[in-house]
């Protein structure tokens, strides 16, 4: 017995293998299949890709304003997306503007709050769209990688610790916390999901190591297994012991701490970080103020359409369907100064704490089933549909009705090129985040302090008033400009841990948020 496969997601069975068409109902069959292959293939998909680098390449220059209008001019729907509202947040937030900044993030904040909201109550339709199973990926409602649900409350307590807000920044961390847990939960059950579906089938589709010509090592590689999952980083359990320990709450700040070293051990910061909680929570204010400093670097990973030949068995003849799969593309990993000088003092060693580019490839390593899954169905359903056109137009020679055969014919061509030109993966994903992300912590005099940079472009200066007992000072290294975002003064005081303004100068050109050498 042959295996066969069919149009229908459910199932990769063919009931009625090579039957034609009746004649009756060959016309309007014939439009329809042409509809079916030429309309969306006349559909415009958006490149991310190239919309992004764009933008991306202005803001690299230490055009942010630019940029940002590069992103508005290629989002003029008037409900914009998911990633519309991410990209500006993170793009605000090298200004230093963080009330527009958090803005932006809030109503990102809103539509992941209602994919949990649908995570809790429906999760079964997260599996994907019809459209994607007829189409393409690109179909489905943008609803963020896993990594970017959790690095947006990072960011946001990242955003509030900068004006000052410490006990809004408790909050966002609080959500980041809760948000893990519900992931966990939800890709446990759609894994479960999608190999249930996939044992309907038959048999299981190709994994994507078996993908002919497929990067692997682009997702399956050391660093990126090492990982425990996609969305948990070092760097968002640190911040929470950093500011639950600023709040005076060391048994929060310890647990903290704690998982922080758990996903990146052997980490001496994170170590002494813990070691050395309670000695400092109970340790009267010295005048000095303990500084966080966040290094980031680079932009995180593209994700690249290509397309990959599948043959799919269709009554014993082999189609060779095109399959468009993501796949990563670095777009550099910056450069991260070996220490930060404060006033020409003892240097503070940068250590890298997250890497945003192999989260990226872990996402896309654990998303691969199911976009396999997908893909399979997808190509399934294009393959009988070229196979039946062509066996219609076959018969129809047969009889001689040249006139039909040639429109069944052409039927099967335009579902050729329909195929290759709605075969497109997805490329989305919030590309203006750092690539990798480095911490150096130090207790500093309070007062107006000068940061050294050593970096290509030579020695870098920045600026920054230091008060109270705990500060967090985030620099942005991006190509050949040096972003600092520096804290403000808070509207209202948080007890100890207050902040006030800094000052920088500019990179490139008259920008007081950017930096000079």
């Amino acid at each position: 017995m042959h295996r066969t496969l069919s149009t229908s997601p459910g199932s990769w069975r063919l009931d009625r293998p090579g039957r034609a068409l009746p004649r009756r109902r060959r016309g309007p069959a014939v439009a329809a299949i042409l509809a079916a292959a030429l309309l969306p293939g006349c559909a415009t998909f958006r490149s991310y890709d190239a919309e992004l680098s764009q933008t991306l390449a202005m803001a690299a220059e230490g055009r942010v304003d630019a940029a940002l209008k590069t992103l508005d001019a290629n989002n003029k729907r008037e409900r914009k997306d998911l990633l519309y509202y991410l990209e500006r947040g993170e793009l605000l937030r090298l200004k230093t503007d963080y009330r527009d900044s958090q803005s932006a993030w809030n109503t990102a904040d809103a539509r992941v709050q209602a994919w949990e909201t649908t995570a809790k109550t429906d999760p079964d339709t997260l599996l994907g769209s019809a459209g994607s199973y007829v189409v393409n990926d690109r179909l489905r409602p943008y609803e963020g990688h896993d990594y970017e649900k959790v690095m947006l409350t990072t960011r946001m307590a990242m955003n509030f610790l900068g004006q000052g807000d410490f006990a809004n920044a408790r909050v966002a961390i609080k959500q980041t916390h809760e948000r893990e847990a519900l992931i966990a939960e939800v890709r446990a059950r759609q894994y479960a999901k999608v190999q249930e579906e996939a044992g309907k089938r038959g048999a299981a589709p190709p994994t994507f190591k078996e993908l002919s010509g497929y990067p692997v090592q682009e997702i399956d590689n050391p660093e990126v297994n090492a990982l425990k999952n996609s969305y948990q980083s070092a760097l968002s359990h640190y911040l929470a012991g950093f500011v639950y320990e600023a709040l005076r709450e060391p048994s929060l700040a310890a647990a903290g701490y704690r998982q922080a070293i758990e996903l990146q051990p052997g980490v001496g910061l994170l170590e002494e970080s813990l070691a050395g909680l309670d000695r400092r929570v109970a340790a009267a204010d010295d005048g000095l103020t303990d500084t966080l400093i966040v290094l980031e670097s680079g932009l995180a990973p593209a994700r690249r359409s290509q397309q990959f030949a599948l043959p799919i068995p269709v009554n014993n003849q082999l189609v060779l369907v095109p399959v468009a799969f993501p796949v990563m593309q670095a777009r550099g990993e910056g450069f991260v100064p070996d220490e930060v000088r404060v006033d020409f003092g003892e240097p503070l060693r940068p250590v890298r704490i997250a890497s945003v580019d192999a989260m990226a490839r872990r996402a896309l390593q654990d998303e691969m089933p199911g976009i396999v899954l997908r893909s399979v169905v997808r190509s399934t359903a294009k393959a009988v549909a070229q196979y039946q056109a062509q066996r219609a137009a076959d018969e129809q020679r047969r009889r001689g009705e040249n006139a039909e055969a040639g429109l069944l014919g052409l039927a099967a061509v335009a579902l050729m090129i329909g195929s290759v030109a709605t075969e497109q993966a997805d490329e989305r994903g919030w590309r203006s985040l750092p690539a990798h992300i480095y911490l150096a912590r130090g207790k500093l005099p309070r007062g107006r302090r000068v940061l050294w940079l050593a970096t290509p472009r030579g020695e870098r200066r920045v600026e920054v008033d230091l008060s109270g007992r705990h500060a967090l000072i985030a620099l942005r290294f991006l190509q050949g400009s040096l972003f600092a975002m520096l804290p403000q003064t808070p509207a209202a005081g948080d007890g100890e841990s207050t902040h006030t303004a800094a000052v920088a100068a500019v990179a490139t050109q008259p920008n007081p948020k950017e930096v000079s050498p």
